[in-house]
């Protein structure tokens, strides 16, 4: 079976969160692509939101976990490129239906929200579930802007 390879960034008030993440997914043996910031200085969440969906859009990567202090402003900057459908993620039942239903490929944490170990489980559950396909598609079809 193939490794799965994540793509991870975060701002500031997701850093030390983010560092704990990239650990736990290194001990179930994913391969990790870290994209920042690498301290907890402050930074701005576009510059890492931006490089993150540009990462997942790429195809290269499995998926891409995202982590700012409420979860919004970086999923919100990721959600601004095309092939991107990034959630909110603050409950494992929320990550399901992110992956079940919409098939996100981004899962944004609020680190500021949650712990360690429900960061691990929202993460579990994003990874592990598949999309259900069906109507789920004909509703992704619907959500690029038609010009």
């Amino acid at each position: 079976m193939k490794t799965k390879k994540i793509v991870i960034a975060s701002d500031h008030a997701g850093f030390e969160l983010k560092e704990k993440v990239i650990d736990y997914l290194k001990g179930k043996q994913f391969e990790v692509e870290d994209l920042g910031t690498h301290s907890p200085d402050s930074v701005d969440y576009p510059d890492f939101g931006h490089a993150l969906a540009e990462h997942v859009a790429s195809k290269r990567y499995d998926a891409g976990i995202s982590l700012c202090g409420s979860g919004n402003g970086i999923n919100i900057t990721a959600n601004k490129h095309p092939e991107i459908r990034s959630a909110l993620c603050w409950r494992k039942d929320i990550a399901e239906l992110a992956r079940k239903h919409n098939d996100a490929n981004i899962c944004a944490l609020p680190a500021r929200f949650i712990s360690f170990e429900l960061a691990c489980q929202i993460v579990d559950a994003f990874l592990s579930t598949s999309f259900e396909g069906g109507r789920h598609q004909r509703r992704i079809d619907k959500i690029p802007v038609k010009s």
